[in-house]
């Protein structure tokens, strides 16, 4: 399942999603929500640029009360050489920037990804956007990606997720957090399958100890 995750300040609420994309192949991918920090730089030469980040890492974002999620910093180790897009509210057909034609910069840095996009002065949905984030109207963003490894911790008052390796497909400015209820749900399904697991475990070992083969 590919993965959206929109993040910036730490202990936030996450808003979550379910997304339709890729344009080669049918791939549904979640999405978390929260506020980030842009800035804009426009140059002598009349270039404008959008920064900022896009994921946080090892702070801990809200999924629901008692269940958080955090971003390992080895999790874009090797995500980013691969073909990356900067998109406007996750549509594919807004394309503000690509990596592979140098008009988006990605870099993960002690802090986590940060990037940023050069915008196309001939795009009028980009002009728009670059003024919308100068004034301040628009500060949200997100990531699209895969899932590689994760690490699952049950600490009794809470759990938590660490994504530790992930493939990378793009990163979005957002107006509106999306919908949040099918990823909870998708995280919620997940926790249960592993309570659901450790319980027939507990089962069989306790049932080995009565029969004394333990």
């Amino acid at each position: 399942m590919s993965i959206l995750f929109n993040a910036y300040q730490p202990h936030s609420r996450l808003t979550c999603a379910i997304i339709y994309m890729n344009e080669n192949k049918r791939t549904f991918y979640q999405t978390r929500s929260a506020h980030s920090a842009f800035e804009t730089r426009a140059e002598e030469n009349g270039k404008k640029y959008i920064s900022g980040y896009f994921a946080v890492f090892n702070s801990e974002y809200e999924i629901w009360p008692g269940a958080v999620e955090t971003v390992a910093d080895t999790a874009f180790d090797e995500a980013l050489s691969d073909d990356i897009r900067c998109l406007i509210d996750h549509e594919t057909r807004l394309v503000l920037g690509r990596n592979k034609a140098n008009t988006l910069t990605l870099k993960a840095d002690s802090r986590g990804l940060w990037g940023e996009v050069e915008i196309n002065e001939n795009d009028q949905d980009a002009v728009n956007l670059y003024e919308r984030v100068k004034r301040g109207d628009v500060d949200q963003c997100s990531f699209g990606f895969d899932i590689l490894d994760e690490e699952f911790e049950d600490r009794g008052d809470t759990v938590k997720w660490t994504i530790k390796k992930v493939k990378l497909y793009e990163v979005s400015i957002v107006t509106f957090p999306a919908y949040e209820d099918t990823s909870v749900s998708a995280r919620k399904r997940q926790l249960g399958e592993m309570k659901k697991r450790s319980i027939e475990a507990w089962k069989h070992k306790t049932l080995k100890k009565l029969k004394g083969e333990a």
